[in-house]
């Protein structure tokens, strides 16, 4: 059953959602994904409960990624579990710094998706990290991209390349999208650039903290998510990088998202 949660300053129910944001009416005739396939995602240190055929490969954790390279890459190249809820990183980052990525978003989508990463744009670039960005009308290290029809999350975005590139492309669902609220929009796209050069969720090891529910234990794999130094070993609450967001919530960067933002980059 959808949880419903009141959020401040609305004076109305929203649904609290995965980034994944699952409709079950939308899930029917789903090829169920092999056991070979279960076992190297969580080899690789991600969940594999609730996996999902992907356009680009397979979708864990409600919104990531994982392609069929990176699934079929070595564990030890890829992540480490350090501890409970702090912010994490992928061994995967963003290289060749300082950098600038360039951003395109796809002329078929509203013009609001281009303010939405206009504004994400600029929450990156005032914190004076080694790494920018800039919106482009072609070409694009990501381009933002419609997500195909009837897909059951808000957004999906994977994590840079062997060789030091972001990931290239993030989609959203404009059954959603197209009509949120604008902030949360923003939040959402600055989210999924956030996987594109390499960050994890802030909740990995208890996503009940964000998205309710009972906690999530993904088990003692010695693959998971690497703890960046500085930020806090209990829960962090408005966290960017948070596995779930409902409507109408703006998720700017927090002193502890700046401090993760500023280590790694």
């Amino acid at each position: 059953m959808r949880k419903l949660i009141k959020i401040a300053g609305l004076p109305v129910l929203v649904c609290f959602v995965l980034l994944s944001c699952k409709k079950n009416s939308k899930e029917t005739n789903v090829e169920p994904i092999g056991q070979d396939v279960l076992a190297k995602i969580a080899e690789l240190g991600f969940s594999n409960k609730n996996v999902q055929p992907h356009s680009e490969g397979y979708l864990v954790e409600g919104d990531i990624v994982i392609t069929k390279d990176h699934l079929n890459s070595k564990s030890e190249n890829m992540l480490m579990r350090i501890a409970d809820e702090e912010q994490y990183r992928t061994y995967n980052l963003v290289t060749a710094l300082p950098r600038n990525i360039t951003i395109r978003v796809n002329s078929s989508l509203p013009a609001r998706y281009v303010t939405a990463v206009n504004s994400a744009i600029s929450r990156y670039n005032a914190l004076g990290l080694r790494i920018t960005f800039s919106r482009v009308t072609s070409g694009g290290n990501i381009v933002i991209n419609p997500a195909p029809s009837g897909s059951g999350y808000l957004a999906s975005a994977g994590f840079p390349t062997s060789s030091g590139n972001p990931y290239s492309s993030v989609l959203v669902n404009r059954s959603y999208l197209d009509t949120w609220n604008i902030n949360t929009v923003t939040s959402i796209i600055a989210h999924e650039v956030g996987h594109c050069i390499g960050f994890r969720h802030t909740d990995y090891m208890n996503r009940s903290y964000s998205c309710g529910g009972s906690p999530v234990n993904e088990g003692a794999s010695t693959v998971g998510a690497v703890h960046i130094p500085g930020t806090p070993t209990g829960p962090d609450p408005n966290s960017w990088m948070l596995a779930c967001i409902g409507n109408g919530v703006n998720r700017p960067f927090n002193a502890n998202d700046i401090i993760a933002l500023n280590y790694v980059y």
